[in-house]
């Protein structure tokens, strides 16, 4: 009897990396790809590519250790510690030859998926490190369904600048494989704003999800109509993944919201449809009018792209953290909750960037929040 290692489905068979030919072959399709001029390349599970060569068993994990960040709770995979079938020190070296296949080609780029529910961020700082392997990684911090709080997000911020190094994070709310956020952390419209705020703010770089800059919730998708292995198997526990990945609508008048004239590979939500990009478009106050606000914004100021950050109050409902580059400092003050409340802003003379798209404003060293408001602020002198 023969057996193969897979860690996904069983049609996925794992590659055997140890095996140098493999990586070559691996290498030399990265190759055909830039060569006819793709900008780069998203790496699925970047910290599975290697197993233990001595085939050892994973132990187990001890229950007050186990979480759902990675995998949903009723997954016995969450019941491992895994030790063995991923995160191995033959990976770095073989992300190093990747990577000087991606520095032929000026200007490509690639960032990570790091698929690990215990050691992600020692993961993402390792892989991420001396300019030598990828450029970024994300992880799962902020793609669980803890929902955001200034004592959270804190504690997150926190630990990647103690624990990155002279690596980079990519942040996302949303992605393929988690319920849309506004759906997972239940959000009205000002909440969706906030955490769009909040996530332009952070040091490193951003991934929107397609759809989240039209506020787009999860979308509902019948048993019958699931094409996601993982929701059919585990059904009705984990309905799977589809319900964030149903086609984006362009048009709310045109067949299948504009997006093909086909049957697609899953039904355009009709929930959807009144969010469409044609309903939004021109409407400068409209969901999609704030991100791109939002997104100039970031854009104007190099703070936000290159700009240290530091975490300056954190309480369950409010967040202050101040982003500082090249003689610019601005200052980031959140709302979690769904009262006004007062924050304390760090010394200095602030004054309100003028083209945040929040219209608060300070009296002297005090801001106060609306539900779900946010302030912006540039350090004069």
């Amino acid at each position: 009897m023969q057996y193969y290692l897979h860690n996904f489905l069983t049609s996925q068979p794992d590659l055997n990396l140890h095996n140098m030919d493999v990586q070559d072959e691996l290498l030399d399709i990265t190759r055909f790809w830039l060569e006819r001029g793709v900008d780069g390349f998203r790496l699925d599970t970047i910290n599975f590519y290697f197993h233990d060569k001595q085939l050892r068993d994973n132990p187990a994990l001890l229950p007050e250790e186990r979480n759902d960040k990675t995998a949903p709770a009723v997954n016995p995979y969450n019941w491992q510690n895994h030790l063995y079938s991923k995160n191995q020190p033959e990976n770095l070296e073989f992300l190093k030859r990747f990577r000087a296949v991606l520095d032929e080609f000026p200007g490509s780029t690639a960032v990570g998926e790091v698929g690990e529910a215990q050691r992600g961020m020692e993961i993402q700082a390792a892989y991420t490190s001396d300019g030598d392997k990828v450029h970024m990684t994300y992880g799962f911090d902020f793609l669980a369904n803890q929902p955001l709080s200034g004592t959270h997000v804190a504690q997150v911020l926190n630990d990647y600048e103690d624990g990155i190094g002279d690596g980079w994070a990519c942040w996302a709310f949303s992605n393929h494989d988690v319920v849309r956020h506004p759906s997972r952390w239940h959000m009205d419209e000002a909440g969706l704003r906030l955490a769009a705020a909040l996530l332009l703010s952070l040091r490193g770089s951003v991934c929107l999800y397609q759809g989240e800059e039209l506020g787009l919730p999860e979308a509902y998708v019948a048993f019958e109509d699931l094409q996601d292995p993982y929701g059919i198997r585990f059904w009705p526990k984990f309905k799977g993944r589809d319900g964030c990945r149903t086609p984006m609508v362009w048009n709310r008048d045109n067949h299948n919201g504009g997006f093909t004239e086909g049957k697609p590979w899953l039904p355009v939500a009709m929930e959807h449809v009144n969010r469409a990009v044609s309903v939004q478009d021109d409407d400068a106050d409209s969901t999609l009018g704030f991100y791109r606000a939002m997104i100039a914004f970031r854009a104007k100021h190099p703070a936000f792209a290159k700009g240290t950050l530091t975490v300056h109050s954190a309480t369950p409902e409010t967040l202050v953290i101040t982003r500082a580059h090249d003689g610019e400092t601005l200052v980031c003050a959140f709302n979690f909750g769904g009262e006004e409340t007062s924050v304390e802003l760090p010394d200095g003379d602030w004054t309100r960037a003028a083209d945040a798209p929040f219209d608060t404003t300070e009296q002297g060293q005090t801001v106060t929040l609306a539900p779900h408001g946010a302030y912006f602020g540039v350090l004069n002198g």
